[in-house]
């Protein structure tokens, strides 16, 4: 079953279940990923939906850090609760251990020896940690591997 088709199922379950949060936050999901097979007239794979979710993830966790700032914590807790169900159709984060296995494969992959190098293995990286790891955690790791 595709992540796609898991959420359309989750849609139909929150509308019998009455569950009206989870229900809206799923229909967001929909919208999203409508919208970028409209825009660039594809039909997104499981890769490229979960690239949209990740993209909602850090929405959220712009707009809650924003709402703090502004002592709107009624609407930080709205968003959270949104990114909770969000996360759940994300596959299980990597850990900092599998992410430096991850590294270095890539590193030895592409032959990266100087910063120059970077993109090569972003790009490896990226690929197989596909929404199990914050990226611009990764790049910074990466950066500082060359670097060093």
């Amino acid at each position: 079953m595709t992540l796609k088709q898991q959420l359309t199922d989750d849609m139909k379950t929150a509308m019998r279940g009455g569950d009206k949060d989870r229900l809206g936050v799923i229909r967001l999901i929909l919208a999203a990923v409508k919208q970028r097979e409209v825009d660039e007239r594809i039909e997104l794979d499981d890769v490229q939906t979960l690239a949209v979710l990740e993209k909602m993830v850090k929405q959220r966790k712009d707009s809650i850090s924003q709402y703090e700032a502004a002592n709107r914590q009624d609407l930080a807790d709205v968003e959270r609760a949104e990114m909770k169900v969000i996360e759940a159709y994300l596959p299980a984060k990597l850990s900092d251990e599998e992410i430096d296995a991850l590294i270095a494969a890539a590193i030895a992959e592409t032959g990266a020896s100087s910063a120059r190098d970077m993109g090569k293995v972003v790009a490896v990286v990226k690929e197989k940690a596909a929404g199990r790891a914050d990226m611009g955690v990764v790049s910074g790791r990466i950066k500082a591997r060359l670097a060093g």
